[in-house]
């Protein structure tokens, strides 16, 4: 098989959360220990931190990564859900996996796995640590999937644990409620392995600090860190939401340094200036166009838009364009109750089986009184917005990761860059 065939073959063969949601979802860890067993527990080879949490998670792991790399560390990246290619979810210093090693891995391994019937991530997880043991990375950074108790990266015995922050999402997986979401993420807190909160309500802070004292693990709230180590730091990540991504860093620094991480002041500096360009992050207040402005955002649930709103109300323009779409498992309400109603709709749909159709998102959104016309796709409602607007005004595009991931690929034909 070919690469593109390769991934056909996954794609179709082992149940896609992204492409399909909850019929992707399993629950457990019997494969996950199964696969781990099968290729020699890769996971032990290399040094990890393991970042959960609700929204910030990839920024995080990214931002971590880039610190690491220039500090001189072989850094392997384990992040989901991928925007373009398949191969962004697992890099080493911010190269992705190479086409060839996924085609060789499921040619010889599938004999093995077939009968397991693993879900994508799973089999996407075990490819991953057996990739950054070939690679003899030093440390990898690896971003939680789902949750945290159940999911397949919680096989890891990292140096430190990082959980962002916990919002409404999933609620189908992880609970209704943020005290329970809270108890599913904080199942990567493991004995004795400090852990760092970035953000508590005060439904979530007790059952941290309740399953820290259990674990006998040292836990650190980020929004109590008020040192400033790195005056004037510059992020490149400009999303208003990052500042508290960037505390939360900042938190996870001297814990690392203490665990024996060689971490100078300029490998942190350089880590946050140029994050992007070390590991290849995109859609974070991603800038694609000026005059007029484009930005796109992968924030998809309430937490991620509210920090989108503020920010967006922050832009100077002449007139608001925003281009939307959604997936049909997200509190959609409740993110469509958020965005700004003096702006220009444009409703469209990604190309992923989830997609809320863009009528539906429509007639949802004209009940909370926001006006705009359906596309079918995302170039298409892209390019109605660049008609429709002057050189002074603002074109958003979000609402998913998915309406991200397909502007993305189509940035050519937008003339975006």
């Amino acid at each position: 098989m070919d690469y593109q065939n390769t991934l056909l073959y996954l794609y179709n063969s082992v149940p896609m959360f992204q492409q399909v949601g909850s019929s992707a979802y399993k629950e457990g860890l019997e494969n996950t220990q199964a696969l781990d067993e099968h290729f020699g527990h890769p996971h032990r080879n290399f040094h990890s931190i393991h970042v959960g949490g609700t929204n910030g998670k990839g920024s995080c792991s990214h931002t971590l990564a880039a610190i690491l790399q220039e500090a001189g560390y072989r850094v392997g990246l384990y992040t989901s859900p991928h925007l373009v290619d398949f191969r962004e979810r697992i890099r080493v210093n911010g190269q992705v996996i190479p086409e060839e090693y996924v085609v060789r891995f499921v040619e010889e391994e599938r004999d093995f796995f077939e009968p397991l019937h693993p879900s994508f991530f799973e089999l996407t997880t075990a490819m991953a640590f057996r990739y950054f043991s070939d690679q003899q990375v030093d440390v990898a950074v690896i971003e939680v999937g789902l949750g945290g108790r159940l999911d397949c990266t919680n096989i890891i015995q990292p140096d430190l644990c990082i959980i962002t922050n916990i919002s409404f999402d999933h609620t189908q997986f992880l609970g209704d409620t943020l005290e329970k979401i809270a108890g599913e993420k904080a199942g990567i807190i493991k004995s004795g392995i400090p852990v760092i909160i970035g953000e508590t309500t005060p439904e979530t802070k007790p059952v941290f600090t309740k399953k820290a004292h259990e674990t006998g693990a040292p836990i650190l709230f980020a929004e109590e860190n008020q040192g400033d180590d790195y005056p004037g730091l510059e992020c490149e990540l400009k999303g208003l939401y990052q500042t508290k991504n960037t505390r939360t860093l900042l938190t996870a620094i001297p814990q690392l340094q203490k665990a024996g991480y060689k971490l100078s002041e300029q490998a942190v500096r350089s880590g946050f200036a140029h994050v992007c360009e070390l590991t290849g992050l995109m859609g974070r207040w991603q800038k694609l166009q000026d005059a007029p402005t484009l930005i796109c955002d992968t924030g998809h649930n309430v937490g991620g838009i509210t920090y989108i709103t503020v920010q967006l109300k922050q832009q100077s323009y002449r007139k608001l364009h925003m281009v939307i779409g959604m997936v049909n498992d997200k509190d959609i309400r409740g993110v469509l109750a958020l965005l700004p109603e003096d702006a220009e709709y444009y409703f469209t749909k990604a190309s992923v089986k989830r997609a809320l159709p863009e009528q539906e998102l429509a007639r949802l959104a004209a009940e909370a009184g926001l006006q705009g016309d359906c596309y079918p796709d995302v170039p298409s409602a892209v390019r109605a917005a660049q008609e429709k607007s002057l050189p002074e005004d603002f074109i958003f595009v979000g609402g998913s990761s998915f309406i991200v991931a397909d502007l993305l690929a189509n940035r050519d034909t937008l003339n975006l860059h």
